[in-house]
């Protein structure tokens, strides 16, 4: 009887019904599970890359300009993408929201560097600021860099040898009128004059060949450290030094530690002839530092602070002048390359010079702030030609997921910071040299050196960010200022201008600037 109330059609339904859904329920389960997998391989996987040959993967594809070789592989591989370099692996990142992951929210992660092998053959070099890892010795180095020589305070103090310095360059200058002129290397020298007299009190020009060797070694020590090492990629090989870097680091480094040993003696013994003469220089604020670090057996400042020893002396020594000399002349080099490409810009700069300095005197720095378009020039100068292109990079503590990457520890992590510049993106017309940018953004008070935004942030950012912009940032301006208010500039008859780049560590002009400089202004004010 119950046999009879069982609807064959109804069972039927019933059936597909439920093989309809348990259907649909596996497909479900199936595509979370993929959808699960997808992500999970996605957030362990390392970030996407160009393919890879054994033993060297992409070395032997790299090209020498590197900044432009990265930017180029981004366009395929995306704005974060991995490259093994022999034994090591690279992280190449070049858009804002990828810089700002690693610069800002994991900055204490990536805050540490891998040392070059040529860096490690001179001991003090991997105790600079540059190098240290991120810790109690870092945080040292730049309390007593920042505060006691870079403050706003400390550099007051010292402007009188920053305008020595100038006016002796604009005076030199004068003496050449209608000759050719190497502007990079009259700027290095001012530099560096103005860099060793504020750390030591001596000008190396006036040794005649002293200041030569300085600018050779510097040159030479910059261009080692940027130069590809087999050393860096395969860590087993350092010791044998196959292509000799190491060694020819050592000689120059050598050379250098002499300079600053002979340094250190001499004004030792000044400053037992003359206790006064204590504070009116950096070293000899050093030299104190380090004898009250000796007296009381432990570090001044607290207990957790290693002790200041000459080993650190001279690790600021070969910070300030080796990262503050061609930083700095090659940006007032560049600048000077493009306004003499676009001679309306040089006049523009000359008429508000001539509006806030005036012809019947000389610049001074506190100028500067109120030249509005040299602040803009300056601005779009670091932004087309970053002096360090590829910042200086950095390597992760830990194993850390960028955006939804993995980027393993020890790695070796490159921000393109010349390529975000050039982001069509974030900048129109990213490859004009156009200063109105600066000027015409109604958020142009954001576009400043703070490493805060990251779209603009040619001198790094975090607790890595530059310590030397306060210095650079006078430098640049106030010696961009002098040369465009005294002199015209023109290029030498029948030569063309060359703006291609040099990659290295500092981004330089491929072929050196050579101009010629038309008296402006009388020289009759430069002895006031």
């Amino acid at each position: 009887m119950a046999a009879t109330l069982i609807n064959p059609r109804n069972t039927t339904t019933t059936t597909t019904t439920i093989l309809y859904s348990t259907t649909a329920l596996i497909i479900a389960l199936c595509y979370t599970a993929i959808n699960w997998w997808r992500l999970r391989r996605r957030c362990c996987s390392l970030p996407p890359g160009p393919s890879r040959v054994p033993i060297f993967g992409n070395l032997l594809s790299l090209h020498s300009e590197l900044h432009t070789h990265f930017a180029t592989l981004a366009k395929t591989h995306g704005p974060i993408f991995s490259l093994k370099l022999g034994n090591r692996l690279g992280i190449v990142i070049t858009s804002p929201e990828i810089a700002k992951e690693v610069l800002r929210d994991h900055d204490d992660v990536f805050a540490n560097r891998i040392i070059p092998a040529a860096a490690k053959v001179v001991e003090y070099i991997t105790s600079n600021i540059v190098s240290s890892p991120n810790g109690p010795t870092l945080r040292m180095l730049r309390k007593v860099c920042v505060r006691e020589m870079l403050g706003k305070a400390s550099l007051d103090r010292v402007y009188w040898l920053r305008r020595r310095e100038m006016r002796a360059l604009v005076a030199r200058l004068h003496g050449n009128v209608g000759e050719s002129v190497d502007v990079g290397a009259e700027m290095f020298m001012m530099v560096m004059n103005v860099i060793t007299s504020m750390m030591w009190g001596g000008v190396v020009e006036e040794r005649g060949e002293v200041g030569r060797e300085f600018r050779e070694v510097v040159g030479e020590i910059t261009e080692m450290l940027g130069k590809p090492n087999l050393s860096d990629f395969f860590p087993r090989l350092e010791r044998f030094d196959l292509q000799g870097i190491q060694r020819k680091m050592k000689e120059k480094l050598v050379r250098l530690d002499g300079i600053f040993d002979r340094i250190i003696e001499e004004r030792r013994n000044r400053k037992e002839g003359d206790q006064g003469d204590d504070d009116k220089d950096f070293l000899g604020f050093m030299l104190r530092m380090e004898e009250d670090e000796v007296a009381h057996g432990t570090s001044s400042t607290s207990s957790t602070t290693p002790p200041f020893t000459t080993k650190h002396i001279k690790a600021l020594l070969m910070d300030m002048v080796v990262g503050g000399t061609e930083t700095t002349s090659n940006t007032v080099e560049w600048a000077m390359a493009e306004l003499m490409q676009k001679p309306k810009m040089m006049r523009r700069i000359q008429e508000e010079l001539e509006q806030v300095v005036g012809k019947e005197d000389v610049v001074e720095e506190s100028h500067i702030p109120k030249l509005t378009y040299l602040g803009a020039v300056i601005k779009e100068v670091l932004r087309l030609h970053p002096a360090l292109p590829l910042l200086v990079p950095h390597s992760p503590s830990s194993s850390c997921t960028i955006n939804g990457y993995n980027v393993p520890q020890g790695s070796q992590v490159f921000v393109n910071v010349w390529a975000i510049h050039r982001d069509p993106c974030v900048w129109e017309d990213p490859l004009e040299f156009m200063p109105e940018r600066f000027l015409n953004m109604d958020d142009s008070s954001r576009w400043d050196f703070s490493g805060n935004d990251f779209r603009y942030f040619p001198f790094g950012s975090g607790r890595r960010i530059c310590a030397g912009i306060p210095m650079a940032e006078r430098m640049v301006g106030y010696a961009l200022a002098s040369l465009l208010h005294s002199f015209d500039w023109n290029l030498p008859e029948g030569t063309k201008l060359d703006l291609s780049e040099r990659f290295g560590i500092v981004l330089k002009k491929a072929e050196p600037l050579v101009a010629v400089p038309t008296r402006r202004l009388p020289n009759l004010l430069l002895d006031s």
